[in-house]
């Protein structure tokens, strides 16, 4: 199945331990609890949903990655600075090599796993760094990236976008977890209310507000400008936190940041 077309956990165009690495750098972790911390990102390519906003349209609307085993990820990992490490995508959770990868760095570093909660792992995990999609991220004819035709996707990222069992396993395994949605308006917020109280139903794990955080939607400066004090007077309103984009804020849309 070619990465593009990835829906469920499928690696079957790599030969032996492999991972589609879209981006492998370090710089400062951007987004959630541990924002500014020093960081390693290792990039999967192919993702299981299509957010029309995606902020890594090269792993998922039009994947691009080299191939590079589990031995070449770790080397590189060791070759940088940063003591912790983001495995994030696309969706990392589509392979399941990834697990293999977190259990070959977890006694030496601090792993965060970014995933879109449709998917869970039984490797370690330090920090899950959970997106739960909601409606306004299904892509449609009139919000998808330019020159791109939704197709099947506008369907099958609804179907998929949510899954509690997933949701509630990643809550309860990782040591440290935080619910990151991404906030395009004050319509998303009784969603976001809904979705956080059925986790608490079906998690057994307390879910605090502190644990939830709303982030707002923007690829660029100027586009974070627009959403950043709305999404921030609604976690103030509601008792959430706000995260930042400081990727964004310092180095605007340029890759590997």
């Amino acid at each position: 199945m070619p990465v593009s077309d990835t829906v469920a956990r499928d690696d079957t165009d790599a030969e032996g331990d492999r991972l589609p690495i879209n981006e492998l750098f370090a710089s400062l972790q951007g987004e959630g609890k541990l924002a500014g911390v020093p960081s390693t990102f290792v990039r999967t390519s192919g993702c299981n949903l299509r957010c029309w906003f995606c902020d890594s349209f090269h792993t998922s609307w039009e994947p691009t990655h080299a191939w590079m085993t589990l031995d070449e990820i770790v080397a590189e990992v060791e070759s940088l600075s940063p003591e912790h490490v983001v495995v994030t995508g696309g969706e990392p959770l589509v392979h399941d090599e990834t697990d293999a990868l977190l259990s070959a760095l977890a006694d030496d570093y601090h792993l965060t796993v970014e995933t879109n909660g449709t998917l869970d792992t039984d490797a370690p995990v330090d920090l899950a760094s959970v997106s739960p999609k909601l409606a306004s991220s299904t892509p449609t004819p009139e919000n998808a990236p330019a020159d791109v035709d939704p197709g099947v996707w506008t369907a099958r990222h609804e179907d998929a976008r949510v899954d509690l069992d997933a949701l509630a396993s990643l809550v309860e395994h990782a040591a440290e977890f935080q619910l990151k949605f991404v906030v395009t308006g004050r319509d998303d917020l009784d969603e976001i209310e809904s979705l956080v109280a059925d986790v608490r139903g079906v998690a057994d794990r307390e879910v605090r507000d502190s644990d939830v955080l709303l982030m707002p939607e923007g690829q660029t400066r100027e586009q974070l400008a627009r959403t950043r004090t709305e999404v921030a007077d609604l976690a103030a309103s509601f008792g959430y936190r706000y995260t930042p984009r400081l990727h964004v804020d310092l180095w605007n849309d340029a890759p590997e940041t």
